[in-house]
């Protein structure tokens, strides 16, 4: 992968975030460019936690795979075997594996597909009182389900956060200090947390985006404070490197349990496109790469992996701490990673 002038488009595109290109392991390009905050312009580093948005969906579906090999869940049990959901709308028919699987058909916390707004949904509900995991059912829980349990296909966070009062009720410990205890320090992930953006944490990138007249306004009323099983964990371009080596290490899954992780498990809309447990991979013409985007307000950014024609494939992770930012990045890796100059 040619990494000539990448520097130079980084730059004159006024990027504002970090990337992390490897080949087996080595660093062939790493940088950090722009502010982690406008409101002080303090640069970003590579040391510099971003808010990672659904990345984090990976984090969730390795913390409920291996619960899984420990008997503790089951994939096709009801989500109303591990989680209080008798006054909600959710079928007992839906399933760990459909949740994990965007396959479940319950209603999300918005309806981004039918318009509905993330920041509307947090006006209606002050995303500062959701604090803990089983906050958010109140949110989606009574809405009516999308369609019928495994049916077809639709992108769902809630799923997720279903996913994630199962991790609590299997090993009796919040899910965060879950996640940090069985992911995070296993795969050294050293500079990862779900921080609380209310509080003062070093190194935290703030997310920023414009609004309609140009102003830059920060992401703090968007989504609750603090992370949960759908997204919102913060982690260095480094630290999501050590989770896919962790992983390919057989050190956060067993044998079959990472063959799982990296094989395509349903269809989606899209015909070029299979979807994993949280990763996304592609078929057809997109064969030989795998990838996990996020995007919320004040944050973007991708983990992916291609295959190249000239010998060992390459990993990159991008991390923007505006909504936007990093996909002119992704493009152009994704570019040159296909031979183009």
């Amino acid at each position: 992968m040619e990494t000539r002038g990448l520097d130079s488009f980084l730059r004159e595109s006024e990027f504002r975030g970090v990337l992390d290109v490897r080949r087996e392991g080595e660093v062939v390009f790493a940088g950090a460019y722009g502010a982690a905050t406008l409101r002080w312009d303090v640069p970003n580093t590579l040391e510099t936690r971003f808010d990672v948005a659904s990345i984090s969906k990976l984090f969730t579906a390795v913390a409920v795979l291996g619960l899984v090999e420990q008997g503790r869940l089951d994939l096709d049990a009801s989500i109303h075997a591990y989680a209080d959901l008798g006054a909600t709308t959710i079928s007992p028919e839906v399933t760990l594996r459909q949740l994990l699987t965007h396959r479940s058909g319950i209603a999300d916390i918005a309806e981004e597909d039918d318009g509905e707004n993330y920041a509307d949904v947090f006006a209606a509900v002050p995303c500062h009182v959701i604090v803990e995991t089983a906050d958010f059912v109140k949110v989606f829980g009574t809405k009516p389900a999308n369609f019928a349990p495994g049916e077809r296909y639709r992108y769902c966070n809630a799923g997720y956060l279903l996913a994630g009062l199962a991790v609590e009720h299997a090993s009796g410990m919040g899910f965060r200090d879950y996640v940090q205890a069985e992911v995070f320090a296993r795969a050294a992930m050293t500079r990862s947390a779900y921080f609380d953006k209310r509080y003062a944490v070093p190194d935290l990138a703030e997310g920023f985006d414009q609004d309609a007249e140009g102003r830059w306004e920060q992401n703090i009323y968007a989504y609750p404070p603090v992370g949960h099983a759908d997204g919102g964990a913060f982690c260095t371009v480094g630290d999501l490197h050590a989770f896919l080596a962790a992983l390919r290490g057989h050190e956060l899954l067993s044998d079959d349990g990472t063959e799982a992780f990296f094989t395509s498990q349903v269809a989606t809309e899209h015909e070029e496109v299979g979807q994993g447990f949280g990763l996304e991979f592609g078929l057809g013409p997109r064969a030989g790469r795998w990838w996990k985007e996020g995007c919320s307000e004040g944050a973007s950014g991708i983990v992916q992996h291609m295959e190249l024609a000239s010998g060992p494939g390459v990993d990159f992770a991008v991390l923007a701490n505006s909504s936007s930012g990093a996909w002119p990045v992704i493009e152009e890796l994704q570019r040159r990673a296909r031979g183009g100059s």
